[in-house]
């Protein structure tokens, strides 16, 4: 049996049981919440491993509920909602949000985005129970401590922005990151410029890291919205 805990947040009592009843079928235990207020209060109290949210809810927006948990977890959070403007998708990642699901959804692609959190959540989970100071993805190390990155043991000569742009990917691995939340953490703030900046910095890093940038093995880009680590073998 999966040991995952799923909270479902959702107040469209057919899309509601469809989620559940999978759920059931794989195995995973789980709680549903029809509201804003349930799903704050059961994230709180039972520490779901995931969280599946609506943002179209009842009483609050959804993004204010993603706050309001970020405020003091960060418990993976899977958006699913009818909203499918790139815009709402940026809103919900900027305020947290792991992963965007757009309805409507196939129960294998919902189990697939599913199996893809949980096990970021493992390899988040076995980084920090290995030496938290060196970084391993395939063929790909940082060691924080040293201040250093290597390519099959070979070290990377990377200019300080490269460099802080590939610890920030690889401390999120698995989560895509927003262009808005990639510059202020690089540059302190979000301008035109910067995210201009971003894309030639991706580039010059790709050039350094992957074997062949045009076909990225470890950085992945979502166009319109950002950048993600991927793992690798």
């Amino acid at each position: 049996m999966n040991r995952s805990t799923i909270l479902v947040v959702e107040d469209d009592t057919p899309v509601r049981n469809l989620m559940v009843t999978t759920l059931k079928t794989h195995d995973y235990k789980y709680l549903t919440a029809v509201n804003g207020s349930e799903a704050i209060l059961f994230a709180s109290s039972y520490s779901p491993d995931v969280v599946f949210l609506d943002l179209g809810l009842p009483d609050m927006d959804g993004i204010s509920v993603i706050r309001q948990i970020r405020s003091w977890s960060n418990m993976p959070i899977i958006v699913i909602s009818a909203r499918s403007e790139d815009e709402d998708k940026i809103e919900a990642l900027d305020a947290g949000a792991d992963d965007y699901l757009t309805k409507p959804f196939s129960v294998e692609e919902l189990l697939a985005r599913l199996r893809v959190t949980i096990r970021r959540l493992s390899i988040m989970k076995s980084y920090s129970e290995k030496d938290s100071s060196v970084y391993v993805n395939g063929k790909l190390k940082i060691d924080y401590s040293a201040g250093c990155a290597y390519l099959d043991d070979e070290e990377l000569k990377l200019t300080p922005i490269e460099y802080k742009l590939l610890c920030l990917l690889a401390r999120n691995t698995g989560k895509v990151l927003t262009h808005t939340y990639i510059t202020q953490h690089i540059w302190g703030r979000s301008w035109d410029n910067d995210i201009a900046s971003l894309r030639v910095f991706i580039v010059t890093l790709r050039k350094k890291i992957e074997s062949a940038p045009d076909s990225p093995q470890y950085i992945q880009t979502h166009i319109g919205i950002g950048y993600r680590m991927i793992k690798t073998d």
